[in-house]
């Protein structure tokens, strides 16, 4: 019995001896996902933060430290562990974008901490899940207690990763670069959600964020060492949007650090990690992460009767008589398209409650409902919001388009949520505009069925080439949510894209209205307007192909109810592919093709054929081309 106390005595003071040489060097904290692939790693470094992420034991996201302050001190420095708890996710909720149905399961662990020289508590929160990460910080605090927090923290890549990103010029509407790690100049801006392609053969990442609320939004600035630091939105560069729209005073005062009250939560800084593109684009790490909508506004989530999906015919585009008799013939041409939805630019401000409601009343002959746009400027006067919102709901009047913020400042993020939550006291649908990135709104706010903060085709004749941005967007900015492209054109706005090309941007880009570029009368005249009246605005299933590269082809296949599509952008070169219909059901479909034909942009060859899952298609594509197939099962 001797022997043996002596020799755990013995075993106990070397694990002690090993514990204390390694705390002096870093302590490890590994947080793993459910399958065990990834796992990120909090460590302690002479009692400063630092993280890492790795994929089957190698690294995604090089150990790079975790910075935050609070009233200009550092918090994440002079570090002690106090504890730490685990816990799991693991459930399923309806949601729209690339499917229907969103899984939620990962390991999660807090972790209380205490910066020992400010006396503060706090506590990081890490989750895994198979397919990425996400941590934030939590700073708890008194009611009324007012303190300015500030973020830094760093993203570093491993060596040789490629990386899709555009700056801040346009807020978030810019043109993607794609550019070696290495290559990125220090001080250069990225707007999130940016896209990494992994060295060898590990895949992809996508940073950007969740859970974005009382809090500035996060961009990102290249630090020149194959990394990116967090920038809130005070420190972000005013950019062309919001200088048109606002003063200079307006955009040196959101310069200033936020001030908030009580307890603190930063959003979620989140990793989406992928093995391919089908993984990366049906990934639900954004949403998961996203609080649950609020019950008493939303009784049935994001299936609230008043919440519905649809498509939308808009004049500003495309052209149209300003009137209200020019709004009713776009109403009567939606009808019979089969849309849902008129979207009347900023002409209605001069109309009586009389003209609107007239519009209204006869547009709803044709099964058709009335969106207004409107200025967000205006929206920063809490009576004037009551005002319009109140207005709407009287008049029936079923979604405002809400224009021109272009800040990410906590002051604007503020005015979004102010936005949403009010409007949905009186059942009134969004579309954010002149927006920054969402960050899982879709989830918290079911109201809101689409936002910019995309370049899309209100850009006009610019002379760059529309295929490499629409064929870059679904695996880049695309990622976060729903965008309003405002897609297809016929006429020269498309520039080098085909009228497949232009068509497949509205089954491959998610949007849950989608708010049509084209005239309506145009797309009833066009050749393909019976596909055309069968597009839907959301999915149940969606399948990226292998053929798919950034950049150059972007081949989705996607399925809604019993109806699939194969919609196919191609960028700038031409490309003859071959595409294995093993996505489909089993039996028979008649697929109606729709091709480019290589001497004219503007034209569309249709096809019909019959095919089963065993067999498989070619697409032969211009530059800028594209190729579609809808497939009906045969009963």
């Amino acid at each position: 019995m001797m022997n043996m106390r002596r020799t755990i005595s013995a075993i106990l003071v070397g694990i002690c001896a090993l514990v204390s040489a390694n705390a002096q060097a870093q302590t490890l904290f590994p947080v793993t996902s459910p399958n065990g692939s990834v796992s990120l790693s909090l460590k302690l470094k002479e009692k400063s933060l630092y993280y890492e992420v790795e994929k089957n034991g190698v690294n995604v996201l090089v150990e790079a430290p975790i910075r935050f302050t609070i009233d200009g001190s550092e918090l994440c420095n002079s570090v002690d562990i106090l504890s730490s708890d685990s816990y799991k996710t693991d459930n399923t909720y309806p949601i729209r974008g690339s499917h229907s149905l969103a899984v939620d399961k990962s390991n999660g662990r807090t972790f209380k901490l205490q910066n020992t020289i400010l006396k503060i508590n706090f506590t990081i929160e890490a989750r895994v899940y198979n397919d990425g990460v996400a941590f934030r910080i939590i700073l708890p605090g008194k009611q009324g207690e007012m303190r300015v927090p500030d973020e830094h923290t760093i993203f570093t890549l491993p060596k040789g990763s490629i990386v899709w990103y555009h700056d801040m010029y346009c807020h978030y509407e810019g043109i993607h670069q794609k550019k070696e790690i290495s290559e990125i100049m220090q001080g250069e801006w990225a707007a999130p959600p940016v896209t990494v392609q992994l060295p060898g053969k590990i895949g992809y990442l996508c940073i950007t964020e969740s859970a974005l609320m009382n809090y500035a939004g996060m961009s990102l600035q290249a630090n020149g060492k194959n990394g990116f630091e967090t920038k809130l939105g005070h420190a972000q560069p005013a950019g062309y949007p919001f200088a048109h729209d606002y003063s200079l005073a307006e955009a040196q005062r959101l310069s200033q650090p936020a001030t908030l009250a009580g307890t603190i939560t930063t959003p979620w800084r989140t990793i989406i990690i992928a093995s391919d593109l089908n993984e990366l684009v049906n990934s639900d790490l954004i949403t998961n992460l996203a609080p649950a909508p609020d019950k008493r506004l939303f009784p049935k989530g994001i299936q609230t009767d008043w919440i519905k999906p649809g498509r939308s015919v808009w004049c500003w585009l495309d052209g149209g008589a300003r009137t209200v008799e020019g709004m009713k013939e776009f109403s009567k041409a939606a009808g019979e398209l089969g849309f849902e939805y008129n979207t009347v630019d900023a002409f209605w401000y001069r109309w009586t409650d009389e003209q609107l409601k007239d519009l209204v009343d006869y547009s709803s002959q044709f099964g058709v409902k009335i969106w207004l746009w409107r200025h967000g400027r205006d929206m920063r006067d809490p009576q004037k919001r009551k005002e319009l919102f109140e207005r709407c709901h009287r008049l029936g009047v079923v979604g405002l388009k809400l224009d021109a913020f272009s800040h990410e400042s906590k002051e604007f993020i503020d005015l979004y949520q102010a936005c949403l939550k009010e409007a949905a006291e009186y059942k009134l649908m969004l579309n954010i505009h002149g927006s920054n990135k969402p960050a899982g709104e879709v989830r918290t706010w079911p109201n809101e069925m689409s936002r910019e903060g995309i370049r899309g085709l209100e850009y006009g004749k610019n002379q760059y080439e529309w295929s490499t941005h629409n064929t870059t967007l679904p695996f880049t900015r695309l990622i976060a949510g729903a965008g309003d492209y405002t897609p297809v054109v016929f006429g020269e706005r498309r520039l080098e894209t085909s009228w497949v090309h232009q068509i497949a941007t509205a089954l491959v880009f998610n949007s849950s209205v989608i708010f049509f570029g084209s005239h309506p009368k145009t797309m009833l005249d066009n050749p393909a307007v019976k596909l055309l009246k069968q597009i839907p605005a959301t999915w149940d299933e969606t399948v990226v192909l292998p053929s798919s590269r950034i950049g150059e082809v972007a081949a989705f296949a996607r399925r809604s109810g019993k109806t699939w599509f194969l919609a196919v952008l191609n960028g700038q070169n031409e490309h003859s592919l071959q595409f294995p219909l093993s996505f489909l059901g089993d039996g028979w479909y008649e697929g109606m093709v729709l091709n480019d034909r290589p001497a004219d942009a503007a034209s569309i060859k249709i096809e019909r054929v019959f095919c089963r899952n065993t067999d498989a298609l070619t697409g032969r594509m211009r530059v800028g081309g594209g190729y579609i197939v809808m497939f009906t099962p045969k009963e």
